[in-house]
């Protein structure tokens, strides 16, 4: 039958903006070409600081944690060894593979990169959390260099203390002030102390979003970030005040945040949107999430619990919650397919993931959960496959890859393994 519609959201925007493109070109074009200089240009220009040099000194490091209530740095503590645990709990599910069958051994390592570039994005309040989701992974699982940069925080002339020192808490081996496309530039391409790095992570503004798509092939990524969304799966128990918070909790990130509810209940929807409503009024971010909420949020009543999984695995939400009776829970979650990050129980608000639970806040966006996943240790490591063949291998396989090359026209393939027949002459 379909979901009932109480309020719609705005139709997904698509397509690229092709004057961001161009700009976005620009500045990688002459980032690459006149490296620091460029670099160190764009941040006057862009940031309004005069820097020397991009490089954090480790005296600037350390200067941050005297700028930190100890119990910011409690807590940024706390949250690191969450992190740090859970990734190395991942890293326990991937294993080297080796097995020999008739003379021919095939396999795989785990590879981690070798130098890795996390990008922490700025704006009016510090973002610890983003500097500790992307170092410390990355470090867990090995990589050999890890690069981190932040652009300078308003009014500071450099980067906030408190991501100055989560950076460090994490355990970045280089930090850099710089932002933008022109940072994304310099992790790809080099740029004055900067040297190129093999895995570009982290999210950013529309300028480093481009910029990632722009460099992906002369560097790798860990994807494209798109605004944030929320989706709440939620009955009848649910607290409508809860519900109405945690849209609002996404809507305030951004004015093209996606905020939805799907609900088995509509009394409990309309109360979800009255509280909403009301909160609106009494938030800080509410101008901003206001604008988020009446453009984009959307509100849905489904027959069934079964019908809004089937409408959540569709829309592949960045954030999903399931506020249902207990005793369903764990069925309906098990519906669940597609998602950036799954919160189940009406005690588990995005807000604990985003900061505290252990799982990372960098999660794909825009229905890009279908076939992506969430930056997590895997991200950072590659798994080349190795084969060991003797002379009885050797055997076992000839005939076969022959036929296979002279199928497809292959001749030298063919011969490379006809002429080995020589060993077994005479």
């Amino acid at each position: 039958m379909g979901l009932k519609v109480i309020k719609a959201g705005a139709a997904k925007k698509a397509g690229r903006d092709e004057a961001l493109v161009r700009r976005v070109a620009g500045i990688v074009a002459a980032v690459r070409e006149r490296g620091g200089a460029a670099l160190l240009g764009y941040t006057a220009e862009f940031d309004r600081v005069e820097l020397a040099t991009p490089e954090v000194p480790p005296e600037a490091v350390r200067a941050a944690y005297a700028e930190i209530p100890e119990k910011t740095l409690e807590y940024m503590r706390f949250a690191c060894s969450r992190i740090r645990s859970f990734a190395e709990r991942q890293l326990r599910c991937l294993e080297p593979l080796g097995y020999a069958e008739g003379g021919v051994e095939v396999g795989h390592r785990l590879v981690p990169v070798e130098r890795c570039g996390c990008y922490v994005p700025s704006g009016r309040y510090p973002l610890p959390s983003s500097a500790l989701m992307s170092v410390t992974v990355a470090k867990t699982a090995g990589v050999g260099r890890v690069l981190a940069c932040s652009p300078p925080a308003p009014g500071r002339g450099g980067i906030h203390p408190a991501v100055l020192a989560a950076l460090d808490m994490a355990g970045a081996d280089e930090i850099y002030c710089m932002g933008g496309a022109q940072a994304i530039a310099a992790y790809a391409y080099g740029a004055g102390p900067v040297e190129p790095v093999d895995l570009i992570v982290g999210p950013g503004n529309r300028y480093v979003t481009e910029a990632k798509r722009q460099v992906l092939g002369d560097v790798g990524i860990d994807g494209l970030a798109g605004p944030s969304e929320v989706l709440i799966i939620a009955d009848e128990t649910a607290n409508p005040r809860w519900a109405a918070m945690d849209l609002l909790a996404q809507a305030e990130h951004d004015p093209d945040a996606r905020c939805v509810l799907v609900s088995t209940s509509e009394a409990l929807a309309r109360e979800v949107m009255a509280e909403t409503e009301r909160f609106l009024g009494e938030l800080p971010t509410g101008e901003t999430a206001a604008l988020s909420w009446r453009e984009n949020g959307a509100v849905y009543v489904a027959e069934s619990l079964e019908e809004a999984a089937a409408f959540s695995n569709g829309f592949a939400p960045e954030h999903l919650e399931l506020q249902v009776r207990a005793e369903r829970e764990r069925e309906i979650a098990g519906m669940l397919k597609h998602y950036g990050s799954l919160f189940v129980g009406h005690y588990a608000p995005v807000a604990f993931g985003d900061f505290v639970t252990g799982t990372n806040h960098i999660l794909p966006t825009m229905s890009t959960a279908r076939f992506s996943s969430g930056l997590w240790a895997g991200t950072f490591l590659k798994a080349p496959v190795h084969q060991f063949v003797s002379r009885e291998g050797y055997g076992l396989l000839a005939g076969a890859a022959r036929h296979f090359a002279e199928l497809e026209g292959l001749a030298a393939h063919a011969a490379s393994v006809a002429i080995r027949e020589e060993a077994f002459e005479g």
